[in-house]
Protein backbone atom coordinates (compact mmCIF):
# COMPACT_ATOMS: atom_id res chain seq x y z
CA UNK A 1 0.00 0.00 0.00
CA UNK A 2 1.70 3.58 -1.16
CA UNK A 3 1.05 6.28 0.95
CA UNK A 4 -1.11 9.22 -0.59
CA UNK A 5 0.87 12.53 -0.91
CA UNK A 6 0.81 15.06 1.64
CA UNK A 7 -2.15 17.36 0.97
CA UNK A 8 -0.01 20.60 1.27
CA UNK A 9 2.96 18.54 -0.78
CA UNK A 10 4.61 21.10 -2.29
CA UNK A 11 4.75 23.32 0.74
CA UNK A 12 6.37 20.42 1.97
CA UNK A 13 8.91 20.07 -0.63
CA UNK A 14 9.50 23.24 -0.55
CA UNK A 15 10.27 23.42 3.52
CA UNK A 16 12.14 20.18 3.30
CA UNK A 17 14.24 22.19 0.45
CA UNK A 18 15.15 24.74 2.24
CA UNK A 19 17.22 22.94 4.57
CA UNK A 20 19.79 21.88 1.54
CA UNK A 21 20.42 18.76 3.89
CA UNK A 22 19.68 16.17 1.38
CA UNK A 23 22.67 13.95 -0.62
CA UNK A 24 25.13 16.06 2.56
CA UNK A 25 28.00 13.34 4.57
CA UNK A 26 27.12 12.06 7.17
CA UNK A 27 27.41 13.99 10.65
CA UNK A 28 28.14 13.12 13.98
CA UNK A 29 25.28 15.07 15.84
CA UNK A 30 22.65 13.34 13.94
CA UNK A 31 24.26 9.88 14.13
CA UNK A 32 24.52 10.14 17.79
CA UNK A 33 21.22 11.27 17.83
CA UNK A 34 19.99 7.86 15.77
CA UNK A 35 22.56 5.50 17.71
CA UNK A 36 20.84 6.87 21.30
CA UNK A 37 17.53 6.43 19.87
CA UNK A 38 18.55 2.97 19.22
CA UNK A 39 19.69 2.41 22.63
CA UNK A 40 16.87 4.02 24.56
CA UNK A 41 14.20 1.80 22.56
CA UNK A 42 16.45 -1.43 22.70
CA UNK A 43 15.88 -1.78 18.87
CA UNK A 44 18.77 -3.15 16.46
CA UNK A 45 17.40 0.21 13.90
CA UNK A 46 17.12 3.87 13.90
CA UNK A 47 16.35 6.39 11.20
CA UNK A 48 16.39 10.36 10.77
CA UNK A 49 14.38 9.85 7.33
CA UNK A 50 13.33 13.16 5.28
CA UNK A 51 10.58 12.40 2.24
CA UNK A 52 11.69 13.58 -0.21
CA UNK A 53 9.65 13.47 -3.53
CA UNK A 54 10.43 10.16 -5.28
CA UNK A 55 12.67 8.66 -2.18
CA UNK A 56 13.40 8.33 1.97
CA UNK A 57 16.70 9.33 2.35
CA UNK A 58 18.77 9.12 5.52
CA UNK A 59 20.49 11.80 6.90
CA UNK A 60 21.63 8.91 9.45
CA UNK A 61 21.33 5.81 10.03
CA UNK A 62 22.00 2.48 12.24
CA UNK A 63 21.46 -0.91 11.47
CA UNK A 64 19.75 -0.36 7.75
CA UNK A 65 23.56 -0.03 5.80
CA UNK A 66 21.58 2.18 3.13
CA UNK A 67 20.80 5.93 2.57
CA UNK A 68 17.94 6.19 0.41
CA UNK A 69 15.15 3.98 -0.69
CA UNK A 70 11.95 4.30 -2.58
CA UNK A 71 8.90 5.85 -1.55
CA UNK A 72 7.02 2.59 -2.73
CA UNK A 73 8.33 0.56 0.72
CA UNK A 74 8.44 3.54 2.83
CA UNK A 75 6.25 3.41 6.15
CA UNK A 76 7.45 7.15 6.93
CA UNK A 77 5.66 8.33 4.05
CA UNK A 78 2.19 6.82 5.66
CA UNK A 79 3.85 8.64 9.02
CA UNK A 80 3.95 11.90 7.90
CA UNK A 81 0.19 11.74 6.94
CA UNK A 82 -0.49 11.13 10.76
CA UNK A 83 -0.45 12.21 13.60
CA UNK A 84 3.26 13.57 15.44
CA UNK A 85 3.85 9.74 16.66
CA UNK A 86 3.35 6.54 15.31
CA UNK A 87 3.34 3.20 17.02
CA UNK A 88 3.13 0.05 14.75
CA UNK A 89 3.66 -3.30 17.55
CA UNK A 90 3.49 -5.20 14.23
CA UNK A 91 3.61 -4.44 11.25
CA UNK A 92 1.69 -7.58 9.45
CA UNK A 93 -1.19 -6.35 11.35
CA UNK A 94 -1.40 -2.64 9.64
CA UNK A 95 -2.77 -2.24 6.16
CA UNK A 96 -0.77 -0.21 5.60
CA UNK A 97 2.40 -2.38 6.00
CA UNK A 98 0.86 -5.53 6.03
CA UNK A 99 2.00 -5.97 1.90
CA UNK A 100 5.48 -3.91 2.04
CA UNK A 101 7.61 -6.05 0.55
CA UNK A 102 10.19 -4.70 3.11
CA UNK A 103 8.03 -6.04 5.72
CA UNK A 104 6.61 -9.13 4.52
CA UNK A 105 9.31 -11.84 4.95
CA UNK A 106 9.94 -13.33 8.85
CA UNK A 107 12.97 -11.29 9.21
CA UNK A 108 11.59 -8.31 8.06
CA UNK A 109 10.55 -4.84 9.51
CA UNK A 110 8.20 -5.82 11.89
CA UNK A 111 7.96 -3.09 14.13
CA UNK A 112 7.87 0.52 13.51
CA UNK A 113 7.72 2.97 16.00
CA UNK A 114 8.26 7.05 14.74
CA UNK A 115 8.11 10.91 15.41
CA UNK A 116 7.48 13.41 13.48
CA UNK A 117 10.20 16.10 12.38
CA UNK A 118 8.80 18.98 11.19
CA UNK A 119 9.53 22.51 9.85
CA UNK A 120 9.31 25.94 11.09
CA UNK A 121 5.86 26.23 8.92
CA UNK A 122 4.71 23.00 11.21
CA UNK A 123 4.83 21.06 8.11
CA UNK A 124 6.32 17.12 8.09
CA UNK A 125 9.69 16.50 6.24
CA UNK A 126 10.67 13.44 7.99
CA UNK A 127 10.74 11.21 10.78
CA UNK A 128 13.04 9.98 13.49
CA UNK A 129 12.49 6.10 13.84
CA UNK A 130 13.46 3.32 15.57
CA UNK A 131 12.28 -0.48 13.91
CA UNK A 132 12.71 -4.07 14.81
CA UNK A 133 12.81 -7.05 12.93
CA UNK A 134 10.25 -8.53 15.15
CA UNK A 135 6.65 -7.05 16.69
CA UNK A 136 7.88 -5.23 19.72
CA UNK A 137 6.61 -2.25 21.75
CA UNK A 138 7.79 1.17 23.65
CA UNK A 139 6.85 2.21 27.02
CA UNK A 140 5.87 5.55 27.66
CA UNK A 141 9.34 7.14 28.36
CA UNK A 142 10.36 5.30 25.32
CA UNK A 143 8.46 7.07 23.29
CA UNK A 144 8.32 10.12 25.27
CA UNK A 145 12.56 10.59 25.03
CA UNK A 146 11.97 9.27 20.90
CA UNK A 147 9.66 12.76 20.54
CA UNK A 148 12.65 14.82 22.81
CA UNK A 149 15.45 13.12 20.30
CA UNK A 150 12.89 14.05 17.15
CA UNK A 151 12.95 17.84 18.53
CA UNK A 152 16.79 17.54 18.53
CA UNK A 153 17.07 16.71 15.07
CA UNK A 154 14.51 19.60 14.37
CA UNK A 155 16.76 21.74 16.45
CA UNK A 156 20.18 20.72 14.82
CA UNK A 157 18.89 21.26 10.66
CA UNK A 158 17.94 24.91 11.67
CA UNK A 159 20.77 25.23 13.30
CA UNK A 160 23.08 24.20 10.10
CA UNK A 161 20.61 26.21 8.13
CA UNK A 162 20.78 29.30 10.43
CA UNK A 163 24.81 28.94 9.94
CA UNK A 164 24.35 28.55 6.52
CA UNK A 165 22.45 31.25 5.63
CA UNK A 166 24.70 33.13 7.95
CA UNK A 167 27.73 32.27 5.80
CA UNK A 168 26.29 33.29 2.49
CA UNK A 169 24.95 36.61 4.03
CA UNK A 170 28.98 37.16 5.21
CA UNK A 171 30.28 36.60 1.74
CA UNK A 172 27.66 38.51 0.28
CA UNK A 173 28.69 41.73 2.09
CA UNK A 174 32.20 40.87 1.31
CA UNK A 175 31.54 41.26 -1.91
CA UNK A 176 29.42 44.20 -1.48
CA UNK A 177 31.68 46.04 0.81
CA UNK A 178 34.81 45.52 -1.76
CA UNK A 179 32.46 46.46 -4.56
CA UNK A 180 32.13 50.15 -2.72
CA UNK A 181 35.77 50.63 -1.63
CA UNK A 182 36.63 49.75 -5.41
CA UNK A 183 33.78 52.31 -6.71
CA UNK A 184 35.30 54.36 -3.96
CA UNK A 185 38.98 54.03 -5.07
CA UNK A 186 38.09 54.66 -8.73
CA UNK A 187 36.59 57.58 -7.34
CA UNK A 188 39.24 59.21 -5.07
CA UNK A 189 42.02 58.51 -8.89
CA UNK A 190 39.72 60.49 -10.85
CA UNK A 191 39.20 63.49 -8.12
CA UNK A 192 43.12 63.39 -7.49
CA UNK A 193 43.80 63.91 -11.25
CA UNK A 194 41.07 66.44 -11.88
CA UNK A 195 42.76 68.53 -8.71
CA UNK A 196 45.79 68.35 -9.98
CA UNK A 197 45.05 69.91 -13.37
CA UNK A 198 42.03 72.47 -12.10
CA UNK A 199 43.63 73.04 -8.17
CA UNK A 200 40.18 72.65 -6.97
CA UNK A 201 41.07 70.62 -4.04
CA UNK A 202 38.46 71.43 -1.76
CA UNK A 203 35.90 70.89 -4.77
CA UNK A 204 37.71 67.04 -5.29
CA UNK A 205 37.08 66.36 -1.45
CA UNK A 206 33.55 67.90 -1.59
CA UNK A 207 32.84 65.48 -4.20
CA UNK A 208 34.42 62.16 -2.53
CA UNK A 209 32.32 63.05 0.61
CA UNK A 210 29.32 63.23 -1.20
CA UNK A 211 30.18 59.62 -2.67
CA UNK A 212 30.71 58.72 0.80
CA UNK A 213 27.33 59.83 1.84
CA UNK A 214 25.79 57.58 -1.01
CA UNK A 215 27.40 54.94 -0.59
CA UNK A 216 26.54 54.79 3.20
CA UNK A 217 22.87 55.69 2.57
CA UNK A 218 23.35 52.51 0.47
CA UNK A 219 24.42 49.98 2.86
CA UNK A 220 22.11 51.19 5.59
CA UNK A 221 19.07 50.93 2.85
CA UNK A 222 20.33 47.26 2.79
CA UNK A 223 21.08 46.61 6.78
CA UNK A 224 17.25 47.90 7.27
CA UNK A 225 15.63 45.91 4.46
CA UNK A 226 13.45 42.72 5.40
CA UNK A 227 15.08 41.13 1.77
CA UNK A 228 19.09 39.70 1.68
CA UNK A 229 19.77 41.01 -1.17
CA UNK A 230 19.34 44.49 -3.31
CA UNK A 231 18.17 47.48 -2.52
CA UNK A 232 14.71 48.49 -3.05
CA UNK A 233 13.90 51.97 -4.28
CA UNK A 234 10.98 52.71 -3.45
CA UNK A 235 12.16 52.88 0.43
CA UNK A 236 15.82 53.48 -0.67
CA UNK A 237 15.12 57.01 -2.64
CA UNK A 238 12.60 58.42 0.43
CA UNK A 239 15.23 58.10 3.04
CA UNK A 240 18.13 59.52 0.53
CA UNK A 241 15.62 62.63 0.34
CA UNK A 242 15.48 62.80 4.04
CA UNK A 243 19.10 62.49 4.63
CA UNK A 244 19.94 65.06 1.82
CA UNK A 245 17.79 67.47 3.56
CA UNK A 246 19.48 67.61 6.82
CA UNK A 247 22.38 68.39 5.42
CA UNK A 248 21.08 71.25 3.07
CA UNK A 249 20.87 74.78 4.24
CA UNK A 250 17.05 75.07 5.95
CA UNK A 251 15.24 76.75 3.35
CA UNK A 252 15.56 74.08 1.36
CA UNK A 253 13.31 71.53 1.32
CA UNK A 254 13.53 67.99 -0.61
CA UNK A 255 11.17 65.38 -1.43
CA UNK A 256 11.08 61.92 -3.42
CA UNK A 257 8.88 59.23 -5.21
CA UNK A 258 10.01 56.02 -6.72
CA UNK A 259 8.40 52.96 -7.49
CA UNK A 260 9.04 49.43 -6.11
CA UNK A 261 12.20 47.99 -7.71
CA UNK A 262 14.59 45.99 -6.56
CA UNK A 263 18.29 47.22 -8.12
CA UNK A 264 22.07 45.86 -6.96
CA UNK A 265 24.05 48.19 -4.67
CA UNK A 266 26.03 49.20 -7.14
CA UNK A 267 22.52 50.71 -9.44
CA UNK A 268 21.73 52.45 -5.89
CA UNK A 269 25.11 53.97 -5.01
CA UNK A 270 24.81 55.77 -8.88
CA UNK A 271 21.37 56.90 -8.08
CA UNK A 272 22.57 58.23 -4.95
CA UNK A 273 25.55 59.98 -5.89
CA UNK A 274 23.50 61.32 -9.04
CA UNK A 275 21.11 62.91 -5.99
CA UNK A 276 23.87 63.91 -4.39
CA UNK A 277 25.22 66.11 -6.71
CA UNK A 278 22.34 67.50 -8.30
CA UNK A 279 21.62 68.91 -4.54
CA UNK A 280 24.98 69.99 -3.76
CA UNK A 281 25.06 71.76 -7.36
CA UNK A 282 21.73 73.58 -6.19
CA UNK A 283 22.72 74.63 -3.16
CA UNK A 284 26.68 75.98 -5.17
CA UNK A 285 25.30 77.63 -8.21
CA UNK A 286 21.51 78.40 -7.48
CA UNK A 287 20.37 81.23 -5.85
CA UNK A 288 18.64 79.70 -2.98
CA UNK A 289 19.10 82.81 -0.59
CA UNK A 290 15.57 84.11 -1.31
CA UNK A 291 14.13 81.03 0.55
CA UNK A 292 11.50 78.42 -0.87
CA UNK A 293 14.03 76.61 -2.60
CA UNK A 294 12.60 72.75 -4.00
CA UNK A 295 14.35 70.12 -4.78
CA UNK A 296 12.49 66.87 -6.16
CA UNK A 297 13.81 63.01 -7.05
CA UNK A 298 11.77 61.05 -9.11
CA UNK A 299 12.18 57.08 -10.10
CA UNK A 300 10.24 55.39 -12.57
CA UNK A 301 10.53 52.17 -14.79
CA UNK A 302 10.34 52.67 -18.75
CA UNK A 303 11.22 48.90 -20.14
CA UNK A 304 14.63 48.09 -18.78
CA UNK A 305 15.41 51.90 -18.43
CA UNK A 306 15.57 53.27 -14.96
CA UNK A 307 15.07 56.56 -15.35
CA UNK A 308 15.83 59.35 -12.41
CA UNK A 309 14.41 62.90 -12.80
CA UNK A 310 15.74 65.81 -10.62
CA UNK A 311 14.40 69.02 -10.60
CA UNK A 312 14.69 72.00 -8.66
CA UNK A 313 13.05 75.41 -9.07
CA UNK A 314 16.41 77.52 -8.62
CA UNK A 315 17.73 79.48 -11.87
CA UNK A 316 20.81 78.98 -13.48
CA UNK A 317 21.69 75.63 -11.89
CA UNK A 318 25.33 74.23 -12.47
CA UNK A 319 25.90 77.06 -15.26
CA UNK A 320 23.84 76.60 -17.93
CA UNK A 321 24.50 78.27 -21.08
CA UNK A 322 22.43 78.37 -24.23
CA UNK A 323 24.49 76.26 -26.48
CA UNK A 324 22.96 75.21 -30.17
CA UNK A 325 21.49 71.75 -29.80
CA UNK A 326 20.81 72.23 -26.28
CA UNK A 327 21.88 73.33 -22.85
CA UNK A 328 25.60 72.87 -21.89
CA UNK A 329 26.47 70.93 -18.56
CA UNK A 330 29.13 72.18 -16.07
CA UNK A 331 32.58 70.40 -16.17
CA UNK A 332 33.28 69.92 -12.65
CA UNK A 333 34.65 66.63 -10.69
CA UNK A 334 31.14 65.47 -9.97
CA UNK A 335 29.25 66.26 -13.74
CA UNK A 336 32.61 63.83 -15.06
CA UNK A 337 31.79 61.16 -12.42
CA UNK A 338 28.49 61.46 -12.99
CA UNK A 339 28.64 60.32 -16.49
CA UNK A 340 31.39 58.46 -16.05
CA UNK A 341 28.99 56.30 -13.62
CA UNK A 342 25.20 56.39 -16.02
CA UNK A 343 27.87 55.29 -18.80
CA UNK A 344 28.84 51.72 -17.49
CA UNK A 345 24.74 50.87 -17.43
CA UNK A 346 24.59 52.23 -20.87
CA UNK A 347 22.87 55.21 -19.97
CA UNK A 348 23.05 58.77 -20.93
CA UNK A 349 21.97 62.08 -19.13
CA UNK A 350 19.74 64.48 -20.32
CA UNK A 351 19.51 68.48 -18.10
CA UNK A 352 17.81 71.45 -19.11
CA UNK A 353 17.52 74.82 -17.49
CA UNK A 354 15.49 78.11 -17.30
CA UNK A 355 15.13 81.17 -15.31
CA UNK A 356 12.47 78.73 -13.32
CA UNK A 357 15.12 75.88 -12.73
CA UNK A 358 16.42 72.81 -13.78
CA UNK A 359 15.76 69.57 -14.65
CA UNK A 360 18.22 66.69 -14.89
CA UNK A 361 17.25 63.20 -16.24
CA UNK A 362 19.71 60.23 -16.22
CA UNK A 363 18.76 56.92 -17.61
CA UNK A 364 19.99 53.83 -16.95
CA UNK A 365 19.78 49.80 -18.33
CA UNK A 366 18.72 47.30 -15.84
CA UNK A 367 20.48 44.35 -16.68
Amino acid sequence: MEALKHPRQQERLAALHSYDILDTPREVDFDDIVELAAKICGTPISVVNLIDAERQWFKAEVGLGARETPLETSICSHVILDEDFTHIEDTHSDPRTADNELCIPNNGLRFYAGALIKAENGLPIGTLCVLDTKPNSLNEDQKQALKVLARRVTRELDLRRSLHAQNILRDEMDHRIKNSLSSIASAIGLYKSEARKTGEVDAAFDALRRQLDAVAAVHRSIYLSKEETGVDLKDYIPMLADNLETSLPPSVTVSANAVTCRVSPKIASTVGLIANEFAANTVKHGNITAGNSEISFDVALNGKALVLTCKNNVAEQMRVETVPGGPKPSHGIGARLIKASVAQFGGHIEQTGSAKGFELVATLFLP
